[in-house]
């Protein structure tokens, strides 16, 4: 297995988004939505595998482009987690948003210290969460 990263969707289509990404989400994006957002989004980054040509991870970014940034979204394929690819991902956002003030996500409490370990601080926040939207189709 070959990883390589792209910083660019150029030259990736639908169909090489289809793996089991947004996992235990009961109303997942549809491809077409997963691909739109990625177009829309600040920056984004990319795991290949250069052996299926199948994007197996990806992390974005949305941003005013002066001073904050925040990632909604990091994920790696269920089989392909455990190789360093989340880690990487979020090396090569940290580094081009580095320009930045502020970088912000959120997560859950058992991934907290996986962004701890990449130079991240625990912050309290507040949110609000249309369920019913989830799967973003009311926007595409």
């Amino acid at each position: 297995m070959k990883i390589t990263f792209r910083d660019t969707l150029e030259g990736i289509g639908p169909d090489q988004l289809g793996g089991r990404f947004f996992d235990g989400w009961p109303n997942p994006p549809s491809t077409p939505t997963f691909l739109k957002l990625l177009k829309q989004s600040y920056a984004v980054e990319l795991a290949v595998d250069e052996d299926t040509g199948n994007v197996v991870g990806f992390i974005q970014a949305i941003s005013d482009g002066v001073l904050s940034a925040y990632i909604p979204l990091l994920e790696v394929l269920p089989e392909y987690q455990g190789k360093g690819i989340g880690t990487d991902l979020i090396k090569r956002m940290f580094n081009r948003l580095s320009g930045l003030y502020m970088i912000d996500l959120l997560c859950d409490a058992e991934l907290q210290p996986f962004y701890e370990k990449k130079g991240m601080h625990k912050a309290s926040g507040m949110v609000i969460r249309h369920y019913q939207n989830q799967s973003g189709a009311a926007n595409s």
